[in-house]
């Protein structure tokens, strides 16, 4: 695929992935970045369970996007919501 297809693949899957997972979205260059990184966990998650997509060509790709832009986005939730909840960093004192 050409730098083109990647970059509007990458839009398309992080903004729909922020979109169904409740979220306003990380701007034009994150939802890209989201949507790209998204892609090659779908692709690496269908291969694993050996399955394909419903599609072909670009909507197979865009599917996979994301597909592996919700999950991504779903673990960095996990992510940030396990820091937030055990403290995250020491804030100049402890509770008694």
């Amino acid at each position: 695929m050409d730098l083109l297809t990647w970059i509007i693949v990458g839009l398309v899957a992080g903004v729909l992935a922020s979109l169904v997972m409740g979220g306003v979205g990380y701007g034009l260059i994150g939802d890209i970045i989201i949507g790209i990184v998204g892609a090659f966990v779908g692709g690496w998650l269908f291969g694993a369970l050996g399955v394909g997509t419903p599609f072909a060509g670009l909507a197979g790709t865009i599917f996979t996007a994301f597909v592996g832009a919700v999950v991504l986005l779903f673990v960095l939730r996990l992510l940030r919501s396990g820091t937030a909840r055990s403290g995250g960093t020491w804030r100049g004192g402890w509770r008694r």
